[in-house]
C-alpha cells in the first residue's frame, strides 16, 4: 500500500511550532485545496479557517483578483535582485504603504520575524549614526510576541519559545502589560492603561539613555492570548518615547489590515510611530512578504557617502515582484469592496452569532476587536489547548487556542453558513472539551 501524504509528511517534513512526537497519534492533516474560507483535505472533508491559516489570510483562500494580478506579473517579471536595480510592484507598494501610514521608505523582508529584526537593528544603527551607540537596549511589553528567529526572540516574552534559547539571546527589558483583564476592582481599561504607562515612565526615566527602542503590539497582544488594551497606552507610550528620546516600534504584523477594526491598529490611538513592522496580510495570506516603514528623520541618518553608515542589511527575495504585485492586490481589494465598513457588519452579526459561547457559564474575559475574539476558559484540564483543537477538527473547524483562551480570527468573508458553523462549532467543541474534564474528574474521583 503507498504511504499517504501525511505518511509523507512525517517522513520528509519537519513542522512548525510543533512537537513531531505527538503527530504519531494525531498525524497532520493532508488539505488538497481551499476556496474562500474553506479548506478542503484530500478526502473531501471541508474544515472552516477561523484562525485564517496563522492570521494570514484576508479575504479567503484562492481569491480571484489576488490570483489575476499574480498570474500577470508572473509573464513580466518573476524576480530581480533589489540592490541596484527596482520595478515596478515595489515601488507602487511602497508609495501606496506610505499613504496608508504617514511613513515611508519601505525596507522588505520576507516574514515577521524579519521585519523586527530589521527595525531593532535599523533603530540601533540609527543611534549610532546619530553619535549614541549606548543606545542600544530595548524595552517590550510582558508576554509580547515578535517573532522567533534569535534577535526577535531577544524582544519576545513568552517563555515556552525562548528559554531554550536564552544562552544565544540578548534579552530586552520587559514592563507590565496594560492587559485590561488585569484591572483591579473599580478599575476600567483606561485606568490600567494609565497605571501601566505609569511603570513605563518610570522605566524610562531611569534607563532612556541605553534604550533604543520600546516595541508593542498595538491595542492586542496575539500570542499572549489574545490581550487587549486602551488606545490611551499607545499615546501615552508615544508622548514618553518623545520625552526620552526612544523609538516607538509598533509591530503590525498581526494587527495590521483590518483586524482591529481600522486599517492599523495603532491609527486608534491618533499617533504615528517611528517604525511600523508588517507581514501576514500584507500580500493576503499568498506569498511571504515583511515590510519596516520609518520616518524621512531615520532614513536620513543612514544617508552618507560612507558605507559603513548605510543600513548594511538584506534577503535574496527581498521586495519580490511577485510578493509586491499581490499585496497590491490585497489593497485594492480594500479600497474596491470598502472592506473596514463591511467588516464592522460583519462583526457584529458574527458577535451576535457568537454570544451563546461569550455567555457560557465558564467563559470569562468574552472580548472582541473588530475581527477578532478571544474568550478565556474556566478549566483546570490538562492539554486544554490540544483537546478543544482536535473537537473543533472533528466538527469541521479550525480553531487552536492559545493556553485556555480559545480565539476566532477569520477571513473576512463568512457569509450566513459560515459564520453559523465557526459559532455554533465552537460552542460544541467547548461542550465536548469539558465533557472531557468531567470524564476525568469521575475517574480521578476515589
Amino acid at each position: 500500500m503507498n504511504p499517504t501524504l501525511a505518511q509523507r509528511s512525517l517522513a520528509s517534513v519537519w513542522h512548525p511550532c510543533t512537537q513531531m512526537k505527538l503527530h504519531e497519534a494525531a498525524p497532520p492533516i493532508a488539505i488538497a485545496h481551499a476556496q474562500g474560507p474553506w479548506l478542503i483535505d484530500v478526502d473531501g472533508k471541508r474544515y472552516l479557517d477561523g484562525v485564517s491559516s496563522w492570521w494570514v489570510n484576508l479575504f479567503g483562500h484562492c481569491h480571484p483578483h489576488i490570483q489575476a494580478a499574480l498570474i500577470d506579473q508572473l509573464g513580466r517579471l518573476d524576480h530581480v535582485m533589489l540592490a541596484g536595480f527596482t520595478h515596478a510592484p515595489v515601488v507602487e507598494l511602497s508609495e501606496r504603504l506610505a499613504a496608508l501610514t504617514g511613513l515611508g521608505h519601505a525596507f522588505y523582508g520576507s516574514d515577521g520575524a524579519s521585519a523586527t529584526e530589521i527595525a531593532l537593528k535599523m533603530s540601533a544603527h540609527y543611534w549610532r549614526n546619530s553619535g549614541k551607540p549606548e543606545k542600544c537596549r530595548f524595552v517590550g511589553l510582558a508576554d509580547g510576541y515578535h517573532g522567533e528567529t534569535v534577535g526577535a526572540l531577544a524582544v519576545t516574552d513568552i517563555a515556552i519559545f525562548r528559554e531554550a534559547y536564552a544562552p544565544l539571546l540578548r534579552l530586552a527589558a520587559t514592563v507590565v502589560s496594560p492587559d485590561a483583564r488585569t484591572a483591579l476592582p473599580g478599575e476600567s481599561a483606561l485606568d490600567v492603561a494609565l497605571r501601566c504607562a505609569a511603570v513605563l515612565e518610570a522605566w524610562l526615566a531611569k534607563h532612556h539613555n541605553e534604550t533604543a527602542a520600546l516595541i508593542v503590539e498595538p491595542l492586542v497582544q496575539c500570542a499572549a492570548g489574545m490581550v487587549m488594551y486602551d488606545p490611551e497606552y499607545l499615546r501615552r507610550a508615544r508622548a514618553l518615547c518623545d520625552r526620552y528620546q526612544v523609538h516607538l516600534v509598533v509591530d503590525e504584523i498581526a494587527t495590521g489590515f483590518g483586524r482591529s477594526g481600522t486599517m492599523f491598529a495603532h491609527q486608534q490611538a491618533g499617533i504615528r510611530p517611528d517604525f511600523i513592522c508588517l507581514s501576514k496580510g500584507l500580500t493576503g495570506g499568498t506569498l511571504p512578504l515583511s515590510a519596516v516603514l520609518t520616518t524621512d528623520a531615520v532614513y536620513q541618518a543612514f544617508f552618507d557617502d560612507q558605507v559603513a553608515r548605510g543600513f548594511l542589511h538584506s534577503h535574496s527575495y527581498t521586495g519580490n515582484p511577485l510578493a509586491c504585485r499581490a499585496a497590491l492586490a490585497t489593497l485594492e481589494i480594500f479600497e474596491q469592496q470598502d472592506v473596514l465598513a463591511r467588516n464592522v457588519e460583519l462583526a457584529a452579526s458574527l458577535s451576535e452569532a457568537l454570544a451563546p459561547l461569550s455567555q457560557h457559564p465558564r467563559v470569562r474575559h468574552a472580548r472582541q476587536l473588530g475581527m477578532i475574539w478571544a474568550w478565556d476558559v474556566d478549566t483546570t484540564l490538562p492539554h486544554f489547548a490540544r483537546r478543544y483543537h482536535h473537537h473543533a477538527m472533528a466538527l469541521g473547524l479550525l480553531l487552536r487556542p492559545i493556553g485556555h483562551t480559545i480565539y476566532a480570527m477569520p477571513p473576512y468573508v463568512l457569509d450566513d453558513e459560515a459564520q453559523a458553523w465557526l459559532a455554533q462549532g465552537a460552542l460544541a467543541a467547548l461542550e465536548a472539551t469539558l465533557a472531557e474534564e468531567a470524564t476525568l474528574a469521575e475517574e480521578a474521583a476515589p
